[in-house]
C-alpha cells in the first residue's frame, strides 16, 4: 500500500489516502484513479493527474465540454464568424453522436465560443442524449432544434428564451416533463408535436399563442392548464393527445382552431368560455368520451365535423347566436337523443346530424330556408320531423334511411325535393307533398314500403 495525496483544482476536494501498488508512479496513478472512481464516481478516463510532489497529485476532471474544446477545429476563444458558430455546431453533434454522450451541459461550451443562439436542427437526432443543460445567454431555440432526439427525457429552458420555434422538441418520444419559462410568448407550430411520453406541461402567463399542431399526437399528456393570456388555440394544437381527459380554455380565447382536440378520445368534459366565437372545423372530432358540451352564447359558427363522432355526446344545446351549423357538425353522434336548434340557425349543413341513431326528434326552427344533402340521413331512431314553412329546399338523402319515421310535412315554401331525399324510409306511412314543389329528385320516396302517400312517389 502507498500513501498518496491529492487536490483538485478548484480546492474543493482534497484528501489523503492509501492505495494498492508495489510503488511505481504508473501503478499509484492508476490506483488513485480507480479510488476516485469508486469514493467519487468520476470515470477513469476523465481524470487527468498531476504530481507535483512525491506522492502528491493534483486533479482535474475532464467534461464532456472541456474534452470537445479541446479538440475543436476552431482554436481560441469566441467564434468570430457564422462560419466558425456553424462549424462548432458540426463538430459537437458528430461529437455526441461518435462518443455517444447522454448528458451535456452546454454552458462551457457555449461561453468559449460565444454562442447566444440554438441554431435550427442544432442537435437534430441526436439519439443518446437524455439531459440536457442549457445556458442563459441563449435567447432562440431553433426550428428542429433536438428534434428526434429520442433519448431525452428532461430539459431546462431558461429564462432568457423568448420564442421555441418550429419542431423545436418534435419527436423527443421519451421527453417526460419540460418546464416552459415566462419569458416565452410564443409556443411555434409542432413545437413539441409526437412527444409521446410527456404527460404534464406547465405554459406560463406570458405565452399568447399556442401554434398549429404546437402538442399534436402528445399521447401521454393527461392535463394542461392554458393560461389567460393565450388567445388563439391553433388548428390541431392539441390534435391526437389520447389521454388528455379534461382541459380548461381561458375566458381570453377568441378562436379554437380546426382540429384543435381532434381524436382526443379520453376528453370527457370541456369548457367553453363566453370569449370564443367561432369553433373550428373538427374542432373536438373523435372525442368518443365526451358526453356534455355547454356552446357559450358568443359562438356564431360550429365548423364542419366540430363535434363528429363524439359517440357518448347525449344532449347539446346550442345557443341563439349561432347562425351556421356546418357539415357534419355533429354526425355520427350516436347517442346524441335531444338537439335544440335556435331561431337564428339559417343552415342545416350536409351530414350534419348524419348517423345520429339515437335521436329521437327534431324541431327545425323558421329561420332554416335549406336542408343540407345528408342532413338526418340514417337517424334511423326519428320518428317525427317538423319542416317549418322557411325551408325552400330538401336536400339530397336528407332523411334517407331514417327507418323509424312515420310522418313528414312538407310546407308549402318548399320547391325543390333532392334525390333520395326520404328513401329506405321504410315505416313512412304518410308524406304531403304540397302543390309548389316543381322538382323531385330521382328515388326520393325510393322503398317507402309503408306509402300510402298522395300520389308523387
Amino acid at each position: 500500500m502507498t500513501m498518496v495525496s491529492y487536490v483538485t483544482l478548484d480546492g474543493e476536494t482534497s484528501c489523503t489516502t492509501f492505495v494498492p501498488t508495489t510503488g511505481s508512479p504508473e501503478e499509484a496513478e492508476h490506483a488513485l484513479k480507480t479510488h476516485l472512481q469508486y469514493t467519487l464516481g468520476w470515470k477513469t478516463e476523465d481524470i487527468m493527474l498531476e504530481m507535483y510532489e512525491q506522492g502528491k497529485y493534483a486533479v482535474m476532471v475532464e467534461t464532456v465540454a472541456t474534452k470537445f474544446i479541446r479538440g475543436c477545429s476552431v482554436v481560441g476563444g469566441d467564434a468570430t464568424t457564422e462560419a466558425d458558430k456553424t462549424t462548432v455546431q458540426k463538430e459537437l453533434v458528430a461529437y455526441i453522436i461518435q462518443n455517444h454522450i447522454q448528458a451535456l451541459d452546454l454552458n462551457e461550451i457555449y461561453s468559449h465560443y460565444n454562442i447566444t443562439a440554438i441554431d435550427r436542427r442544432a442537435f437534430y437526432c441526436c439519439t443518446s442524449l437524455t439531459t440536457i443543460a442549457i445556458p442563459d445567454s441563449v435567447t432562440t431555440i431553433g426550428d428542429n432544434a433536438f428534434a428526434r432526439c429520442t433519448s431525452l427525457t428532461t430539459i431546462a429552458i431558461p429564462d432568457s428564451v423568448t420564442t421555441i420555434c418550429e419542431y423545436a422538441f418534435d419527436g423527443c418520444t421519451s421527453l417526460t416533463t419540460i418546464a416552459i419559462p415566462d419569458s416565452v410568448t410564443t409556443i411555434c407550430e409542432y413545437a413539441f408535436g409526437g412527444c409521446t411520453s410527456l404527460t404534464t406541461i406547465a405554459i406560463p402567463g406570458s405565452v399568447t399563442t399556442i401554434c398549429e399542431y404546437a402538442f399534436y399526437y402528445c399521447t401521454s399528456l393527461t392535463t394542461i392548464a392554458i393560461p389567460d393570456s393565450v388567445t388563439t388555440i391553433g388548428d390541431n394544437a392539441f390534435y391526437g393527445c389520447t389521454s388528455l381527459t379534461t382541459i380548461a380554455i381561458p375566458d381570453s380565447v377568441t378562436t379554437i382552431g380546426d382540429n384543435a382536440f381532434d381524436g382526443c378520445t379520453s376528453l370527457t368534459t370541456v369548457a367553453i368560455p363566453d370569449s370564443v366565437t367561432a369553433i373550428g372545423d373538427n374542432a373536438f372530432y373523435g372525442c368518443t368520451l365526451l358526453t356534455t358540451i355547454a356552446i357559450p352564447d358568443s359562438v356564431t359558427t360550429i365548423g364542419d365535423n366540430a363535434f363528429a363522432r363524439c359517440t357518448l355526446l347525449t344532449a347539446i344545446a346550442i345557443p341563439d347566436s349561432v347562425t351556421t351549423i356546418g357539415d357534419n357538425a355533429f354526425a355520427r353522434c350516436t347517442s346524441l337523443t335531444t338537439i335544440a336548434i335556435p331561431d337564428s340557425v339559417t343552415t342545416i349543413g350536409d351530414n350534419a346530424f348524419a348517423h345520429c341513431t339515437s335521436l329521437t326528434t327534431i324541431a327545425i326552427p323558421d329561420s332554416v330556408t335549406a336542408i343540407g344533402n345528408y342532413a338526418f340521413a340514417r337517424c334511423t331512431s326519428l320518428t317525427t320531423v317538423a319542416i317549418p314553412d322557411s325551408v325552400t329546399a330538401i336536400g339530397n338523402y336528407a332523411f334517407a334511411r331514417c327507418t323509424s319515421l312515420t310522418t313528414v310535412a312538407i310546407p308549402d315554401s318548399v320547391t325543390a325535393i333532392g334525390n333520395y331525399a326520404f328513401a329506405h324510409c321504410t315505416s313512412l306511412s304518410t308524406v304531403v307533398i304540397p302543390n309548389g314543389v316543381t322538382a323531385i329528385g330521382g328515388g326520393a320516396l325510393y322503398n317507402c314500403a309503408s306509402l300510402v302517400g298522395n300520389g308523387k312517389c
